[in-house]
């Protein structure tokens, strides 16, 4: 059967016998891998060359490189091999030419052919599904990355290009081509705002009417079109979830939509996944600033004027936590840990999630925690790994496992890609089409290798996915506490499940470092003892400070990334 060309031809009937996936486990106990799919593998043949060190992504042009849901679904033992329990894909909608990225869409209603087939996608859905790691079930969910906020560049505008002034509407010119895009009812053009491209990204309502570059802004308004709209991309987007079994979205440019037409968008998805028998499904959000009150805007409850209010939608499950990664405008977890940056960075983080979370439900207490991905606009230097060594890039990744919220790691990152400059260099190929028979999915890599490690701690200690957490003061006398400040110390926190602690420690500074730090008085008796799970063997003591509170010294080498239960 042919794929669908509009609204009437979408059959959102459950397939006939088929049993939807449905896991019995939380999204906060999730370490979701990120692949681009044009970048991370061709459906070819390849191996890597096993070795302790680092690589260098493939420098590839800006245009389809390759890279195939084949290639996803081919090497899902090496993400399941790093600890990844989800996958988010980068769209894999038909794209307008040379749209590698994957957020042009033509058609969405099907897959690209530069990157594969549907069936290719039902069959990469269904082996992530069943995937069996050595002999045990390790089931991994499949993320779709999708965008309605804007659709591809479709049309042009009556005398070519404009931008945004003054909320001014421009004549609509014509669409590129007469069969798209799809679904047909997207060929109206009072379905888009026609208010040019976006000069000013974090200025209203300029960021919520204008066109991203030259994608084109859907009307998403509380008003006839903007329901039209998202009506059509809600049934757009639940075909997927019918035909694949998708297990959850990632929302792309969220905050250039309204809170409104995001919460419908949500509710109706989730419903949907609801009536397939999957009570789980994952909706989180791109809100590419570092705004709690922003995020909270979208995670929340809305209402529609157009019904009188009386239907309660509910927004995003969660968001990409850029606050985390990049600060709140003075350096966030990034140069945190490269020491570029004091920790009271996080100390604040920490204390405004506890703050905003009391406005949201229970998922969105816990955001999508990632350190670099595939866009340049908000980390000049480049990814991560650039100018890290390895422990630094291994510390990065270690935090997000054991902090609040759900890990994300973006591909490459394991293997210490150090791209840098505009988005290109962010998103390296992990094969190279030159060399054939090779790639760079290198396990023997000791940054994958440590980071299979934490991951590993992390899936097998309930507090790490579970637990409470806390930052915790330190000693250089095991007399006189507090918590640190500087570049040169010692970063330490706990989870707490109760009557269990972990604590985490990660030296900052590239000198050795002996800290007392403080743990939980009421959980650990003097002279017990805290055992390594990770960065070290053997035990510490507990012991007890003169005003009765209690802590363990740590000796702890440059950089060094510990944890202890």
């Amino acid at each position: 059967m042919s794929a669908p060309t509009n609204l009437s031809e979408i059959d959102l009937i459950p397939i006939p016998g088929k049993n939807y996936f449905n896991l019995d486990r939380e999204w906060r106990e999730e370490f979701i891998y990120f692949a681009m799919v044009d970048r991370f593998h061709d459906d070819q043949a390849r191996t890597p060359r096993l070795q302790p060190g680092r690589s260098t992504g493939i420098s590839t042009p800006d245009d389809f490189f390759g890279g195939k849901i084949k290639g996803i679904t081919n090497h899902l033992d090496y993400i399941a091999g790093l600890g990844c329990t989800a996958i988010w894909v980068s769209p894999i909608f038909e794209n307008n030419p040379h749209a590698y990225h994957g957020y042009d869409i033509n058609n969405y209603l099907s897959v690209d052919p530069n990157f594969g087939t549907e069936q290719d996608l039902i069959d990469l859905v269904n082996a992530a599904h069943n995937f069996d790691n050595a002999g045990k079930p390790f089931p991994m969910r499949i993320i779709l990355d999708v965008v309605i906020n804007n659709s591809g560049d479709n049309w042009e505008y009556q005398g070519g290009p404009k931008a945004y002034s003054n909320a001014q509407q421009f004549p609509f010119g014509a669409f590129r081509r007469p069969d798209r895009p799809i679904p047909i009812e997207l060929r109206n053009s009072d379905w888009y705002h026609r208010r040019g491209s976006i000069n000013h990204f974090d200025v209203s309502p300029e960021n919520l009417l204008g066109d991203i570059v030259s994608l084109k802004d859907f009307e998403n308004d509380d008003d006839d079109i903007g329901s039209a709209v998202i009506n059509t991309l809600i049934k757009s987007y639940a075909y997927w979830i019918r035909q694949a079994d998708i297990d959850g979205f990632r929302v792309d440019a969220v905050k250039h939509m309204g809170p409104l037409a995001c919460a419908r968008f949500c509710s109706n998805i989730r419903e949907y996944a609801y009536t397939l028998g999957k009570r789980d499904f994952f909706l989180y959000g791109e809100i590419a600033q570092a705004s709690d009150d922003l995020y909270n805007r979208y995670i929340g409850q809305n209402t529609s004027a157009q019904d009188g209010n009386n239907t309660i939608f509910f927004g995003l499950d969660s968001v990409l936590d850029f606050r985390l990664a990049e600060g709140n405008g003075d350096g966030g977890l990034r140069d945190v840990i490269k020491g570029f940056q004091e920790p009271k960075a996080l100390f604040e983080r920490l204390e405004a999630q506890r703050e905003r979370a009391l406005n949201r439900g229970e998922i969105g207490r816990y955001l999508v925690t990632f350190v670099d991905n595939h866009d340049s606009f908000w980390q000049p230097s480049g990814r991560f790994g650039n100018g890290a060594p390895d422990e630094q890039v291994i510390a990065a990744i270690g935090y997000l496992l054991c902090s609040l919220g759900t890990a994300c790691i973006y591909y490459g990152t394991e293997q210490g890609f150090s791209g840098h400059g505009g988005d290109n260099q962010l998103r390296e190929a992990m094969f190279d089409k030159a060399t054939p028979g090779r790639n760079l999915l290198n396990t023997d890599c000791r940054i994958y290798q440590e980071i299979a490690k934490i991951a590993d701690v992390m899936r097998n200690n309930e507090p790490l996915r579970f637990g409470r957490m806390y930052f915790r003061q330190i000693s250089g006398d095991g007399q006189h506490f507090g918590f640190p400040f500087g570049f040169a110390y010692t970063l330490a926190f706990s989870r707490i499940l109760y009557p269990d602690e972990i604590l985490i420690a990660y030296n900052v500074s590239d000198a050795p470092r002996n800290d007392a730090v403080i743990v939980d008085a009421t959980l650990h008796a003097d002279s017990s003892t805290m055992n390594f799970l990770y960065g070290n063997a053997g035990t510490v003591r507990v012991q007890t400070a003169a005003d009765g509170s209690r802590f363990v010294n740590l000796s702890l080498a440059p950089r060094q990334f510990v944890i202890l239960r």
